[in-house]
């Protein structure tokens, strides 16, 4: 991936992939968690990831990447000792919008979901979504209002249309569903 000028890059523009958990080994290694389904290429050595150590994104150079338990173990050009990566804990990995893969129909991206409007086909409104959790049933949107929050699973039969650059979805939710909100 081309670098580009740090300068020029607004941070809240960047998409998360990755959030550093910790310095692994001595010679300047973290291991991440990753937050994208594509860790094979987005952590490819020579690829550019963001961080934000300081007010400006700061660019990362990956030099070497391999699975670890789930989890991933990044090495950084300029990050040769566990101070230096002590530096990265805790911090957000993140990439451009433009250098994510277009996806099939049916897919999102979470940051495409979360702010999104969500209203019943009656036309009622629900809230907006806070985040999207993952469980062993699959994803669910937690959408949010005055009132609490809510769960809805993120499948056809209650989400009945997703329009993610109008910042919109319809849902359809079984009797009981909106019911379950919780006080937050």
């Amino acid at each position: 991936m081309r670098q580009q000028d740090p300068s020029a890059i607004v941070w809240s523009s960047l998409v998360v992939v990755a959030t550093v958990a910790r310095p692994q080994g001595r010679r300047g290694e973290v291991i991440v968690a990753p937050a994208t389904d594509f860790p094979d290429e987005r952590f490819a050595p020579g690829s550019v990831v963001y961080a934000r150590r300081g007010e400006a994104p700061e660019p990362l150079t990956i030099t070497s990447s391999r699975a670890h338990d789930g989890r991933w173990v990044l090495g950084f050009e300029g990050i040769g000792s566990i101070e230096d990566a002590e530096t990265l804990r805790g911090l957000e990995l993140k990439v451009a919008e433009e250098s994510l893969h277009q996806l099939e129909a049916g897919a999102y991206y979470v940051h495409d979901l979360v702010g999104c409007r969500v209203e019943t086909t009656a036309g009622g409104n629900v809230g907006v979504v806070a985040r999207v959790e993952f469980g062993a049933g699959g994803a669910a949107l937690v959408v949010k209002d005055d009132d609490g929050e809510v769960m809805i699973p993120l499948v056809d039969a209650f989400c009945r249309s997703v329009d993610t650059a109008g910042k919109r979805i319809v849902v359809d939710p079984p009797p009981g569903l909106l019911e379950l909100r919780v006080k937050t």
